[in-house]
């Protein structure tokens, strides 16, 4: 399956943070973030494996007990279940793969 990109179509994931699912298959759900600089995405853990690369940006990653400055280009693997949280030090675009598919995504994507 393919896909053309555009630009619209976010939507609040909450205050500041913004969600387009720009992909998915039976086992993979990739997706766009928008984050507001000085939001923060609180801590929290899934169980949902998660690989990302920041597009535009600076943001503070926490993984477990470990913490990262971010920066244009960096990657990250979150592994499931491991608590994690990002403060966002500039505006930032960030792409994220999901697996399994994350359901509530698809969810919020659709409505």
């Amino acid at each position: 399956m393919f896909r053309k990109f555009d630009s619209e179509g976010f939507k609040e994931l909450i205050p500041g943070i913004e969600i387009k699912v720009v992909g998915h298959g039976p086992h993979t759900l990739s997706a766009l973030f928008k984050l507001e600089a000085g939001k923060t995405l609180p801590l929290h853990d899934h169980i949902y494996e998660q690989t990302g690369t920041l597009l535009e940006g600076t943001m503070r990653l926490t993984i477990g007990d470990e913490v990262y400055e971010v920066n244009k280009g960096d990657t990250w693997n979150v592994p499931p279940n491991i608590p994690h949280m990002a403060e966002v030090l500039t505006d930032c675009l960030v792409f994220e793969v999901f697996s399994p598919v994350r359901e509530d995504y698809l969810k919020l994507a659709e409505s």
